[in-house]
């Protein structure tokens, strides 16, 4: 399983980005995880994971439970994961996706997004492996 964590912006909060970071490297013990910085412009998801599942970050997108969500993440091999930056994602992107899912009705900055959703991503492999982390 290859699982892909890629966001439009700089991250600036470095308290931020390096729990997103440790919750990252937490994950490659349970499967092949990278996050960073995309530019639109330059950067095709379709392209580059041809056979991952798209999910996108959208704040009308799906609303999953931690049971939800790893739900999604058992029944796939590779997942791309795009949170956008302060003007969302590009509009033919969030059209293409597999999935458009939101992580919250309340906005957040996208630093913390990162960080909520690379966790889900660790409690999502570590319950899948049996860990007693999602205790």
């Amino acid at each position: 399983m290859k699982i892909f964590l890629y966001y439009i912006g700089k991250a600036r909060d470095a308290h931020a980005n390096a729990m997103a970071e440790e919750f990252i490297k937490r994950s490659t013990r349970y499967a092949t995880c990278e996050m960073r910085e995309i530019h639109p412009a330059r950067f095709d998801p379709w392209t580059k994971h041809p056979a991952a599942k798209k999910v996108l970050l959208d704040p009308l997108g799906r609303d999953l439970d931690s049971a939800g969500f790893i739900a999604q993440v058992e029944k796939l091999h590779d997942m791309v994961f795009v949170i956008g930056g302060s003007d969302g994602l590009p509009s033919e992107w969030r059209m293409r996706a597999d999935l458009l899912l939101a992580l919250s009705p309340m906005t957040m900055p996208h630093e913390l997004a990162r960080v909520v959703l690379a966790e889900q991503i660790y409690r999502a492999l570590t319950t899948l492996h049996g860990h007693p982390y999602p205790r």
